[in-house]
């Protein structure tokens, strides 16, 4: 990857509360992969940390986190050694995001983990592969070289619509609409002011169902 590239990757973009509203975790969950404790460091190495703050890479990150805690309640010890697993396997800062396109192979990636997960039946093996890769889905290199993250906006699920997208080379990182540098807080707002979903959908040429899910993405933001 390109140096440019690379270091657009590592800026400090987000606040703390903003990731988390962004992948769904508690707020303080976050900050405790972030900051750790006095006794265990952090899951995950912020950007910046006077103040706290996370890079693109930070986000995605904590997007496949949230997706280990959501596996069966596993507990942080375990999703830490599969971290440090992943760091062995494929050397790289960002294991959980990286490896899986540096390597082309997915599903080696993921089939490494589960025995340091959590020591389950192999049904409950297939879960955690299923899980990740619902995951692992949502993140996508683009031509350039970047990536694109398709947040959940209603629910964890594979039938989730990628409408919603973030790059860290598109509005400064912020949620825009997927294809586009339209900003769904812009969207929104717009619709609060009472203009119409069909109205904003001629202005901007795009699907009313595009705005809708502009407007609903921020909804669950506010709401969070």
């Amino acid at each position: 990857m390109k140096k440019e590239l690379k270091e657009l990757l590592e800026l400090p973009i987000y606040g703390t509360l903003e990731a988390a509203r962004y992948v769904g975790v508690p707020y303080q969950t976050l900050r405790y992969w972030l900051k750790g404790s006095e006794s265990v460091s952090p899951i995950i190495n912020p950007a910046a940390t006077n103040p706290l703050r996370l890079s693109f890479l930070n986000l995605l990150e904590s997007h496949m986190l949230g997706a280990m805690r959501g596996i069966y309640g596993l507990r942080l010890p375990r999703v830490r050694r599969a971290i440090r697993t992943a760091e062995r396997l494929f050397p790289s800062l960002h294991p959980l995001v990286e490896c899986q396109f540096q390597t082309d192979q997915i599903d080696l990636f993921i089939e490494k983990l589960p025995h340091e997960l959590i020591n389950l039946s192999r049904g409950g093996q297939f879960a955690i592969k299923e899980a990740l890769e619902m995951h692992l889905q949502r993140i996508e290199p683009d031509p350039s070289g970047l990536f694109n993250f398709f947040p959940f906006v209603e629910e964890r699920s594979p039938s989730e619509p990628k409408l919603i997208m973030m790059n860290p080379a598109v509005a400064f990182g912020k949620p825009v609409i997927t294809g586009t540098g339209i900003s769904t807080a812009l969207v929104a707002s717009r619709f609060h002011a009472r203009e119409s979903i069909r109205d904003l959908a001629e202005e901007y040429n795009r699907s009313e169902k595009e705005i809708e899910e502009a407007i609903r993405w921020e909804s669950k933001l506010l709401a969070a």
